[in-house]
């Protein structure tokens, strides 16, 4: 009899040795760890983590849980809650393709929270995020992102919980029955809800934040004895079903151990949705390449991906009307906008003063979008779109871009990196400090307790 699909997951997850990790596969985990580490630490002046540290400030129990970005500390959970939130906020984290899901705001917020706890070492905290970014990441491919969306799920808030539950209970030190047990209890705990589209509500922000705390209880729950469904994923009531109408759970299993999903995250340049990453791509590039000004540009037209649609395209009057952050960062119409006026769409770009400009209000009517079949063969393994810009010359000209930058197949370097993370830390940590944890994160495979590391993490 064939070993159920929950149980083959937990068991690799459970088993999974640092030192049989491929070099690339260490690299990548330090490299997306830095990358969490610097939208986390700017997500703090963020607007909607304030309200999260007035939270933690109010709550009755004392901790040593480090706020990424703060001075203050707090019980081990909230920590995690704070810094998934915040490293949320700013829509400049990981993205995994196939999943559509980003990975690093759960599972790091959850690993670096408990093995800061518990004093891990560096090899630990490194293997439980390849763990939680396996869990994760073959969930969220398993449940298929289309038909996820397609019942208003959000798949960093519901798959991240049980990457952040996998990546605990191998902290913890779980064992096979109880890492089991975790993950079926995350089972009873996913939830997000994409409905903070309809007025740019801050629940998405929050969404990583409450998996990183929930997959935490899960373990803790777990190694005091709860017991959780052992087929939690594939099973008449579980998650596959319940949560999609057309799953595939061979993704849960296929490659496992060989094909890490980790090697198959982006990075994003951008400070926006993914599905806008390749749109404004191509239109930086068709600006930077013929020299065009706001004025030269008689209409926009972007090819889509079909789900990309109903995220970053409709409804239309959201779109070509954001009223605030939330709903610029998922503005198909405003993120072209900025990119034709700034020529970047960076945060500054993606921020309040900019709602109201004159020059990207008078853009955003100019921009439509199409859904293109060739563009889905290939999707979501690859996220293409492409830009065709009329000029009011009489001239088109027009670009596709297969792999946006950022993407595994296209990816920043460790410089440019090293750049992004150095520029989101700079008004929060002083450049000594942003440079003493930049190094530590390139040597942690060597570091021995993770609360050493963690200390070189509060703001003074």
């Amino acid at each position: 009899m064939d070993t159920p699909l929950t149980r083959q997951l937990a068991a690799f997850c459970h088993g999974l040795d640092f030192h049989q990790l491929p070099p690339d596969v260490v690299d990548r985990t330090k490299y997306f760890f830095l990358d969490y580490l610097g939208v986390a630490v700017r997500g703090s002046l963020s607007e909607s983590s304030q309200p999260v540290y007035r939270l933690t400030a109010g709550l009755e129990t004392p901790g040593s849980g480090t706020l990424l970005g703060r001075s203050e500390k707090t019980p081990t959970p909230y920590a995690a809650l704070a810094n998934g939130t915040a490293a949320h906020s700013l829509e400049l984290d990981d993205t995994h393709q196939a999943g559509s899901i980003h990975l690093g705001v759960s599972v790091f917020s959850a690993a670096l929270a408990v093995a800061e706890q518990l004093g891990a070492s560096g090899p630990a905290f490194l293997s439980a995020g390849v763990a939680g970014f396996e869990a994760a990441a073959r969930l969220a491919m398993a449940v298929r992102p289309q038909a996820h969306y397609a019942r208003s799920f959000h798949p960093t808030a519901t798959c991240g919980t049980f990457g952040a539950a996998v990546s605990a209970g191998r902290l913890l030190g779980l064992s096979p029955d109880q890492l089991l047990s975790a993950i079926g209890i995350a089972g009873s705990q996913a939830a997000g809800s994409m409905e903070f589209l309809a007025e740019g509500a801050w629940t998405k922000r929050l969404h990583p934040g409450w998996a990183a705390f929930s997959g935490i209880h899960a373990a803790l729950l777990a190694k005091a004895g709860f017991v959780g469904p052992a087929t939690i994923l594939e099973g008449r009531d579980g998650f596959l079903k319940a949560y999609s109408d057309d799953p595939d759970p061979s993704r849960l299993t296929a490659g496992l151990g060989s094909d890490f999903q980790i090697l198959h995250t982006a990075v994003k340049p951008h400070a926006c949705c993914r599905y806008t990453q390749a749109p404004i791509d191509a239109v930086l590039d068709l600006v930077r390449r013929h020299q065009l000004r706001p004025d030269d540009v008689r209409s926009v037209t972007i090819g889509m991906l079909e789900t990309g649609i109903p995220v970053i395209c409709e409804p239309t009057e959201r779109t070509y009307h954001p009223t605030n952050v939330v709903e610029a960062q998922f503005s198909l119409p405003f993120g072209v906008a900025v990119a034709i006026s700034r020529r970047r769409a960076g945060l500054e770009e993606f921020s309040p003063a900019m709602l109201h400009d004159a020059e990207v209000q008078a853009l955003m009517p100019r921009v439509s979008y199409t859904p293109d079949p060739a563009l889905e063969e290939h999707f979501p393994r690859q996220w293409p779109a492409w830009a065709r810009i009329q000029l009011d010359d009489g001239r088109e000209v027009s670009t596709q871009v297969r792999f946006p930058k950022g993407d595994p197949d296209n990816p920043l370097s460790w410089q440019e990196l090293i750049d992004k993370y150095r520029a989101l830390v700079g008004s929060v940590w002083g450049s000594a400090q942003a440079e003493r944890v930049k190094d530590a994160v390139r040597e942690l495979e060597h570091e021995t307790t993770m609360q050493a590391f963690a200390g070189l993490l509060s703001t003074e």
